[in-house]
Formats: C-alpha cells, sequence, structure tokens
C-alpha cells in the first residue's frame, strides 16, 4: 500500500453536497482489479475512479469506473467529475479547451461550455436502443407500483451501461415512486424513469415531502431573468439496487441516453436541463445540447469537498 492523491467531488452541481459524490484516485497507476473493487466498496459511493495512464494516445488520461458492485465500461457523473478532479490537479489536455478520456467503451470528448465555462460537458457516447420485452414491463410496473398506463413509452437503453427507460405520465408520478428495491435486484435490471414538466408547471417542479429544506430551496429557486434552459424540462429517477446503489443521486449516462431517445422522437427539444435526486435531497441539474452534427452533450457543474491523499 502507498499514500496516492485523492478527491471528493460533488458532480452536477455548484453548491456542494447536493449533486452526486465521486471519489477520484488521482494516482491509480499499479493497483490491481481488486484493489480498486476493495476501495469502491469501502468509499460506498455509487461510483470511485482511478485515473491511470492511457494506452491510447489521443487520450489525455484513462478511468477506471467501480461501483461498489462491480466495473462499468463507461458513466457519466464519473466522466466530469474524473475530469474536473484532472484538470484541477493540474492535467493539461493535448488540445487547449478538449479532453478526452479513454475508458472500457473507448475514448470520450469533454469540452467546456461555451456560454458557462464553469461547466463541462461529454460527448454521449452512441446509443443502442430496443423495445423491451411486455413481460419485463410488466414486472417493472408490479416493482415500481405504476399502473400500465402509467407508461407512456418504454426503451432498453445501452450507452455502456444498460437501463430500462420508461417514460412516465407525469413528473409528479416520477417522484411519488417507492420502489421494490429487493425486487429489483432479483430482477437484474437498472431502470430509469422520467416525466415531462408542462410549460405552466416548469418553474416550480411538485416536491414531495421527503427531501430537505436545503434542496427544496435550491431546486424551486426561478428567478424571472433565468434563461429557458435553467429551468428543469425533465424529472428523472435512477433506480439501480441491481449493482449496489438504491437510487442514484444523479445518473450522467441515464440522462444522456434518455435523451438520445426522446429528443429523437420529438419528445423534447434540442436543448434542455433535467432535474434529479429530489425525494433524496439532492438537487442534480443536468444540462443537455444536442448541436448541430446530432451529437448530443451532457453537462454540468462539479464542486471539490474533499482534496488529500488515500493509502491504497
Amino acid at each position: 500500500m502507498r499514500s496516492r492523491r485523492f478527491k471528493q467531488v460533488d458532480v452536477f452541481t455548484d453548491t456542494a453536497y447536493l449533486g452526486n459524490a465521486l471519489a477520484v484516485v488521482l494516482d491509480g497507476d499499479g493497483l490491481s482489479d481488486e484493489a480498486m473493487q476493495r476501495f469502491a466498496r469501502w468509499t460506498n459511493l455509487s461510483e470511485t475512479t482511478f485515473l491511470v495512464p492511457p494506452t491510447d494516445a489521443a487520450a489525455d488520461y484513462r478511468v477506471r469506473i467501480f461501483t461498489p458492485g462491480g466495473e462499468l465500461p463507461f458513466a457519466g457523473h464519473p466522466t466530469l467529475g474524473s475530469c474536473h478532479a484532472w484538470l484541477e490537479a493540474g492535467g493539461q489536455p493535448h488540445t487547449a479547451g478538449l479532453v478526452v478520456q479513454q475508458c472500457a467503451v473507448g475514448l470520450v470528448t469533454i469540452q467546456r461550455d461555451a456560454l458557462h465555462p464553469e461547466r463541462l460537458a461529454f460527448a454521449a457516447p452512441p446509443l443502442r436502443r430496443s423495445q423491451p420485452e411486455p413481460a419485463l414491463l410488466d414486472a417493472m410496473a408490479e416493482v415500481l407500483g405504476l399502473q400500465t398506463q402509467q407508461i407512456l413509452a418504454a426503451q432498453r437503453l445501452d450507452n455502456g451501461p444498460v437501463f430500462l427507460g420508461l417514460l412516465l405520465d407525469s413528473p409528479e408520478t416520477v417522484l411519488q415512486l417507492t420502489p421494490d428495491h429487493a425486487a429489483l435486484v432479483k430482477l437484474n435490471v437498472k431502470v430509469g424513469v422520467a416525466g415531462i414538466y408542462a410549460d405552466d408547471s416548469a418553474n416550480a417542479p411538485p416536491l414531495i415531502g421527503r427531501i430537505n429544506r436545503e434542496a427544496a430551496a435550491f431546486i424551486t429557486a426561478a428567478p424571472s431573468a433565468q434563461a429557458a434552459d435553467e429551468t428543469p424540462l425533465l424529472e428523472v429517477r435512477g433506480f439501480c439496487a441491481a449493482t449496489g446503489i438504491n437510487e442514484d443521486p444523479v445518473t450522467g449516462s441515464l440522462n444522456a441516453s434518455l435523451a438520445q431517445w426522446l429528443i429523437c422522437e420529438e419528445l423534447l427539444p434540442e436543448r434542455y436541463l433535467a432535474s434529479q435526486g429530489v425525494c433524496i435531497g439532492r438537487a442534480g441539474q443536468v444540462y443537455i445540447c444536442r448541436d448541430a452534427t446530432g451529437q448530443v452533450w451532457v453537462g454540468g457543474q462539479s464542486v471539490s469537498c474533499i482534496a488529500g491523499s488515500a493509502t491504497i
């Protein structure tokens, strides 16, 4: 074991402790898979990343991403949080303004938001999607406590991580779900649910009583001068009991695949803000934009909360 540079970063928020926490080991070279997995189980966060030298000359760094239950080929909040930590630690990209991350799905490009330099955005990896089996939808409706008619559309979404994506009839339905997490473990399926806000309610997302006051005040604040893309249009929740996390606070990969699906089906505009984490006291903000080439970018801010070293 030796001392390695370490940061704990809060992702998809500009206010510490209201986003999704990420552990980043900046000096991960030389660690075995077993050591990485053991440390990820110990942190007990939704993801822990280890930065190691790239094996592709086009990449600025390579990242290994672990949940408490196993390694992921790609994940969104670890991508933005790891890049934030790497830059803050003095990382210099090959190309000014662009960072190229290597992970198990290949190379992922990260750039600064042109209008908001404090935000980073990653290029969503290609999405593979398909229609889920009716039997799975029936089982999922029962596990989530839904009536069949409350599910407006469903897709199997795969951009590295695989989610069953469900578009529900309203954000209120999304926020009121109380899943049977033990049953989700047995089904071995991660599920992402989303609801679209109507124009007349977008400025005041309905909040249920379980969230803390700080998060509620943060989410509902909508100054009149706020830009259109600063008001949540989509409410999202990600249930990941199959990988050891009952509810993920803010999920970049899920928001990426939802955006690719719902924009393609013309159910959402090419630029919008998604809210996630309300029911567990978080105020995640995920900025989505599809550019002129059709590439979807998933952005947000990150805040470093802990900096030091870890003995691994």
